[in-house]
């Protein structure tokens, strides 16, 4: 399980409920937890303040990404858009064979969605 440090968990939420296929499980005023339908994968999201979270680590995010591999990240893009999310990059074929989409959430934490691009070989 991944935590994502937030300032705004209920923002933080909506972002990942919306674009991924993420049920909210346990939610209070300081950690939200998602589990995905199938719950093969989980998402915690904490108060960046919380006690728990050691000071030096209370900044925002910096030095790593979150990949959400998915079926189709031109979908995922569009959520994005409607939602008016914070796009970094729009869907763009890769060299290694994936489509890639890239997001900012609210928390300043990047975001990658990828698809396999059908067919592709090396």
């Amino acid at each position: 399980m991944t935590n994502i440090c937030s300032d705004n968990l209920a923002e933080s939420r909506d972002f990942y409920t919306k674009l991924f296929d993420f049920n909210v499980d346990y939610e209070s005023n300081w950690f939200v937890h998602l589990i995905s339908k199938d719950e093969n994968l989980e998402l915690g999201i904490i108060d960046r303040t919380n006690d728990i979270v050691p000071k030096d680590f209370q900044q925002n995010p910096q030095g790593f990404y979150v990949t959400f591999v998915v079926d189709n990240a031109d979908d995922i893009f569009m959520i994005a858009e409607s939602e008016k999310f914070n796009i970094i990059s729009e869907p763009t074929d890769t060299f290694y064979g994936q489509r890639r989409l890239l997001l900012k959430d609210p928390n300043g934490t990047l975001v990658d969605v990828s698809s396999p691009i059908k067919g592709f070989e090396f």
